[in-house]
């Protein structure tokens, strides 16, 4: 439930309006801070920042690697090494990649998909307290803090994804492109929604619970070897049950949508596109009214 402010809280604002008017101000747009205003006024609140909210996530997106010497190489680099580490250790050494032919294109696609979800795990619950000395300076939804870190990754995935394709393209076995390519878009828009619904509930809980970024570490691991990042689940999954809870998972169904796509050049059933669009539009409002149902609190200390 929303805090109800006290009667001493509602007599400061009525007195600082007075003083308002006799000084010839208009107070009608004055508002106590520390409340949580009603939900379709929240939305509306971020609505207006939107231009601050691009121009941040812009600006950290082009500044991010700002003091590396290879500067922003590193988006492309990273994860591109992270494939080959992986190719190596799971395809090569520990013979994971099963009756999966082009298992070069297999490990990018997953890898590189994975590490925005990642990344929106990590970040995500960590956003309330790294955003503290904002938060305490300007009045503003603070769920714009996860929204704009969100769209700062998407921009960064584009080019990740526009490397991805080039790679799989390039390298041996080859997967060329086919007509399926242009639902690339689709999905990838899919997956950056599914993204931000995680950080809305990740930025919450781990400002409840400090400790929970060591706990998502963790999950994100559990997270990564029960999508199918590395490895084809089938060929170490076979009880049924245990196969229907991993494929439950929307991130492995979005994975496996990419794959589909940029791998084979089929086109997923409709029934894989309704379930993931369901399940990522129940966790983005879920988890969206989650976090706001926490506004008021963000700029209190924790104890």
């Amino acid at each position: 439930m929303a805090r109800r402010a006290t009667d001493s809280e509602v007599t400061s604002v009525a007195e600082v309006k007075q003083a308002l008017e006799v000084r010839g101000l208009d107070p009608s747009e004055l508002r106590p801070i520390g409340i949580r205003p009603p939900l379709g006024s929240y939305v509306a609140q971020l609505w207006q920042r939107r231009a601050f909210i691009w121009m941040d996530s812009r600006h950290r997106a082009a500044t991010q690697n700002a003091k590396n010497r290879l500067g922003n190489v590193w988006l492309l680099l990273r994860p591109l090494v992270d494939s080959v580490f992986y190719f190596i250790i799971f395809g090569l050494i520990l013979g994971g990649r099963g009756e999966v032919e082009n298992y070069a294109a297999f490990v990018v696609i997953g890898i590189l998909t994975y590490r925005s979800t990642a990344s929106a795990i990590a970040q995500g619950t960590s956003a309330m307290t790294a955003g503290k000395s904002m938060i305490r300076a300007f009045n503003f939804p603070r769920a714009a803090i996860p929204l704009a870190s969100a769209v700062r990754d998407t921009m960064v995935s584009v080019i990740a994804v526009v490397v991805m394709c080039l790679v799989i393209w390039m390298v041996p076995p080859f997967a060329p492109p086919t007509t399926t390519w242009v639902f690339l878009p689709l999905i990838f828009a899919i997956h950056n929604v599914l993204n931000l619904g995680i950080r809305f509930w990740v930025a919450r809980l781990g400002f409840i619970l400090p400790d929970m970024s060591q706990i998502m570490s963790v999950i994100s691991r559990f997270l990564m070897y029960g999508s199918g990042v590395i490895f084809p689940i089938e060929r170490f999954v076979t009880h049924p049950t245990a196969l229907a809870i991993i494929e439950a998972n929307p991130l492995f169904q979005v994975i496996a949508i990419y794959r589909s796509l940029l791998m084979d050049g089929v086109m997923p059933p409709l029934s894989t596109w309704l379930f993931v669009t369901t399940v990522t539009m129940g966790i983005l409002v879920l988890g969206f009214v989650f976090f706001w149902r926490g506004e008021a609190s963000y700029g209190r200390e924790q104890r």
